[in-house]
């Protein structure tokens, strides 16, 4: 872990506290900075996670910086511009593209340093969108959690190499790994479920949203068509009910009423992974990274994820997961067949073989340290005539960073 010589203060800046991994990602870095003798501070319009900032020593802002009302972006320029004065903040951090408009022009004028995580690859329907996205690009120093999401910010914004720093996400292996379960936490969670006894059960988690591909596994589940198996999507629909309902027709016209289920939440990931025989996730747009599969190997379970975006990163074909083309229900549902198939000597050595992948490559540890190393980078350098960039749409220019003599 990086230490630092004097109290930095880093604030970072997110829409929301809720549970997704750029949130998880965000409160694990603040838990580190703590740890490491800066203050952390970060901004959002609040959420369900607030309250774990209090435990580990940072401080929250509240602010909509959730909104991508104009109006709404334009004010919070003047009310983050105050906070980086009033607490001397030394790096704004700011980790989606809303906010990262308000931040960027917020640290003028100031002595704050300005960078940015690109979590996924957005979507650009046209050059006002592009430049709406290209805020993620605008920081001196850009985190991009995939290789594939590096390259995308390389295609849409040329955006030079020694700005861009690769740092895969990573999760504690304290929690997910399988000796951190307890027996009692298994039976809890599979009476919640009404899991039928025997049943090999097949896992898919992730909200309830179309690009997730809940619909290819449900289509794959009616063409295997084995009594043995029991199907549990694990995720909340955030409104969407309408897609909620569609998913449920569609598991009533395969006859699978009995062999899939909707859970709205869980509370307890690392005991649901191991009540799986096998992980599914069947993306069908690229995911930036994709913290179900990595979760899935840490566990030691049989992951099967489509053959795009960070997928092809975290999981090592055929060693320890499958993939397979997107959308494709044939395709999934042999490659769950595969799974299935495996003898318990193959099972224990492909769970070997995932758990070692994740523990050598995408710890939250090192996530940590890689992010610190980057504030550091940072923190070392000094700003000569506090010359400031204008955006990727302004041709090339000197950032003003040279290393302190």
């Amino acid at each position: 872990m990086t230490s630092f010589q004097t109290q930095p203060v880093i604030m970072q800046v997110i829409p929301e506290l809720g549970p997704g991994g750029a949130e998880q990602g965000c409160i694990d870095i603040a838990a580190e900075l703590v740890a490491g003798g800066a203050q952390a501070i970060i901004v959002s319009n609040g959420g369900s996670r607030v309250s774990e900032l209090a435990r580990i020593g940072a401080v929250h802002i509240d602010l909509p910086v959730h909104s991508k009302n104009p109006v709404v972006m334009w004010k919070n320029i003047g009310k983050l511009r105050r906070l980086i004065e009033r607490y001397n903040v030394n790096i704004v951090h700011a980790r989606s593209r809303a906010p990262a408009w308000s931040a960027w022009q917020a640290c003028k004028k100031t002595q704050a340093r300005f960078m940015t995580t690109c979590h996924a690859p957005y979507n650009i329907s046209g050059e006002a969108k592009r430049r709406y996205n290209g805020a993620i690009a605008y920081g001196e120093r850009v985190i991009a959690i995939s290789h594939y999401v590096a390259d995308y910010l390389r295609k849409n914004y040329k955006l030079d190499d020694s700005k861009i720093r690769l740092i895969h996400r990573g999760i504690p292996l304290e929690k997910f790994h399988p000796t951190a379960v307890t027996p009692e936490r298994l039976i809890t969670l599979s009476g919640e479920w009404r899991i039928p006894d025997g049943a090999n059960i097949i896992m898919l988690p992730g909200r309830l949203t179309r690009w997730k591909g809940h619909h290819v596994l449900i289509e794959a589940m009616a063409r295997l068509g084995r009594n043995d198996l029991f199907c549990v999507i694990i995720g909340s629909d955030q409104g969407r009910s309408e897609y909620r309902k569609e998913l449920e027709a569609l598991i009533q016209e395969k006859n699978l009423g009995g062999r899939v289920r909707i859970v709205d939440h869980c509370r307890d990931m690392p005991a649901a992974y191991m009540l799986a025989t096998v992980v599914v996730s069947a993306s069908t747009d690229p995911e930036g990274f994709g913290r179900v599969p990595v979760e899935a190997q840490a566990m030691g379970r049989p992951i099967i994820a489509t053959d795009h975006g960070g997928a092809q990163e975290t999981i090592l074909r055929g060693q320890t997961g499958w993939l397979v083309p997107p959308g494709d229900s044939a395709a999934l549902a042999r490659a769950i067949e595969d799974a299935l198939s495996l003898t318990p000597q193959q099972r224990v050595m492909l769970a070997t073989r995932a758990m070692a992948h994740v523990a050598e490559h995408f710890t939250k540890e090192q996530m940590a340290d890689k992010t610190l190393d980057v504030y550091a980078e940072l923190l070392r350098g000094r700003i000569s005539g506090r010359e400031r960039p204008d955006g990727p749409f302004h041709g090339t220019r000197s950032t003003g960073i040279r290393a302190a003599e």
